[in-house]
């Protein structure tokens, strides 16, 4: 396999693939859809080299081809991490956030040298968008576990109330990016690496697919005109937004913002993503809270239902976040015989059968809807194929020269920890073996370290595969990357927990016998200053990024280290 700057790439390819895709996206589970079109408007312990990059290159030129558009006048940073960056300032227990400092590029060199002529001859051969762990929350469901709070900062957030807001932000802030921020080059879709919602329910699962693909999202279930969580419970261990009670929150420097709640359920309304999307599955989108398997009746009943928990003992807390954390109740069978034990703590909520759990058929179906196919493909990603299969991985033409994999790293039978079956192995080793004259992405929502079952063994296949350049995947909600040999990983974090970064991938062609990849984080649309009596929808979101900040235990290290940002990451053309 030789592309070469002759051969055709996806800025050439923008116009001859744009009819293609409007045609019907994926094909089936062992074939692969046409490229989607461009868009040019709108790990720990490893050793490595870093450098500091000492100037963004210009945007190349795009090969001699009479399809191609003019090359950008330079490398469009505006909108990412290149330009500024959220940071803390002030004293005191709670900070306010304003922009600060851009972080620059750096350029890792463990898997091949960098000649310093490289970005003079680069030919772009594809660029897209990475969002990971969405989480967008239903901060009323039944099952979620806000009383674990003392044992896991995940549990419950004081910001989770806005996290649709958050994500359509993030949807204003791709479509304003005027191309590759390292190349200039246009970028093509945008895929998701799984924890879409965080629920495993219907109605996340509609705000998600409304915000990705355009149109109104209330992010209310239950009483439409009640609010029936945590935040207006009078409980001392969550923030109470509204009221005057000095919660343990509010002791830590949190706001008193009346009209918050209403804020928070009040309809928002997402232009979509201008570009088309993929989707892939993580754990909190095929599990009940994210670790139970689907096939608990009592769950899927208890979640529609008319109570929930708020509080519970702290020697039962720990009890439960220790099965959850070592996955010894993969069932929930002990969590179900909690829940009947706890019948007389419990709130009367409003049952709502949109919160019913998601299965791998419905989530297809759901997906598939024409009411959701935005830009497209319908289906993103995924076919009718996968509803008679029950198998929730593809292949996609990413561009001329490159080929995308989603993969399905969830386990239906109950635990937050990645697996990767032998079945799916072998899909992935027929098609990397078919398609080896293309370089190869591989997507996933676990990571190498997060997938116990299986993990070893994708990896081993993924370094005796040349033509594989990158895996790109989550769920750490934390940003990292690792070379693997002759291949890079690139886990990037949440878009709940702070600093909500999505990150951008231009993979080119130096045509000096090396390849790069390179990544940039992107914020939100959001200003990086609040407003505390701005509860617009562009105030709520700067507000859903102040509030993660300064959300109690939550850790200081998941923007990770200069070398997992804003990168590039050369490595050896096979």
């Amino acid at each position: 396999m030789h592309p070469g700057p002759d051969r055709r790439t996806v800025l050439a390819a923008a116009g001859t693939t744009a009819a293609a895709v409007a045609l019907g996206g994926a094909l089936d589970l062992f074939d692969t859809p046409p490229a989607p079109p461009a868009h040019g408007a709108g790990g720990a312990g490893t050793p490595r080299t870093t450098h500091a990059y000492a100037a963004e290159p210009a945007a190349p030129s795009a090969p001699s081809s009479p399809s191609a558009p003019p090359a950008a006048a330079g490398p469009p940073h505006g909108g990412t991490t290149l330009a500024a960056v959220s940071v803390p300032t002030g004293d005191g227990p709670y900070r306010r956030l304003t922009a600060g400092a851009p972080w620059k590029r750096v350029v890792r060199t463990e898997l091949a040298r960098a000649d310093r002529r490289r970005t003079d001859r680069r030919t772009p051969l594809a660029g897209f968008v990475q969002f990971t762990d969405l989480h967008l929350v239903d901060v009323q469901h039944p099952l979620r576990y806000e009383y674990l709070r003392a044992q896991t900062a995940s549990a419950w957030r004081p910001q989770e109330a806005l996290s649709v807001a958050g994500a359509v932000s993030l949807v204003e802030r791709v479509n304003a990016l005027a191309g590759g921020p390292a190349t200039g080059m246009p970028l093509s879709f945008v895929i998701t690496t799984g924890d879409n919602t965080d629920n495993n329910s219907r109605a996340e699962l509609e705000w998600f697919l409304t915000a990705m693909s355009g149109g109104r999202i209330t992010p209310n279930t239950g009483d439409a005109r009640l609010y029936e969580g945590v935040q207006d419970s009078g409980l001392r261990t969550y923030w109470q937004p509204d009221s005057a009670l000095r919660d343990a929150d509010k002791e830590r420097g949190f706001p008193r913002i009346e009209g918050f709640l209403r804020a928070a359920l009040r309809g928002v309304t997402s232009p979509g993503l201008a570009l088309p999307w993929y989707a892939t599955v993580g754990n909190h989108d095929a599990l009940p809270g994210g670790c139970y398997a689907s096939a608990n009746r009592f769950l899927g009943e208890f979640a529609v239902g008319g109570r929930k928990l708020l509080e519970l003992p702290e020697a039962e807390g720990a009890r439960m976040w220790k099965a959850v954390r070592k996955g010894l109740d993969p069932k929930g069978e002990h969590f179900a015989e909690l829940l009947r034990a706890q019948k007389r703590r419990m709130r009367s909520v409003t049952p709502d059968p949109a919160r019913a759990p998601v299965t791998p058929e419905a989530y297809v179906r759901a997906l598939r809807e024409p009411r959701w196919r935005g830009k497209g493909p319908r289906g993103h990603g995924y076919t009718e194929n996968h509803l008679d299969r029950g198998q929730l991985h593809y292949a996609f033409r990413v561009s001329d020269d490159v080929m995308g994999f989603s993969l399905d790293t969830t386990r239906r039978d109950g635990h937050y920890e990645g697996q990767v079956s032998d079945r799916q192995l072998r899909w992935l080793e027929r098609q990397l073996a078919r398609h080896r004259d293309s370089y190869a992405l591989i997507f996933s929502h676990h990571t190498s370290t997060t997938t116990p079952e299986g993990g070893d063994k994708l990896l081993s296949l993924l370094k005796d595969t040349p033509h594989v350049v990158g895996w790109i995947n989550g769920h750490s909600h934390r940003n990292r990357i690792t070379p693997h040999g002759s291949l890079w990983e690139i886990s990037t974090a949440s878009h709940i927990d702070f600093p909500q970064l999505a990150r951008t991938v231009e993979l080119v062609d130096n045509n000096d016998g090396t390849l790069s990849l390179l990544t940039t984080l992107i914020e939100s649309a959001a200003p990086s200053r609040t407003d505390f009596t701005d509860l617009s929808q562009t105030g709520l979101a700067a507000l859903y990024r102040e509030l993660s900040y300064n959300a109690p235990g939550a850790r200081r290290d998941l923007a990770g280290s200069p070398g997992d940002r804003n990168v590039e990451l050369l490595l050896r053309k096979p």
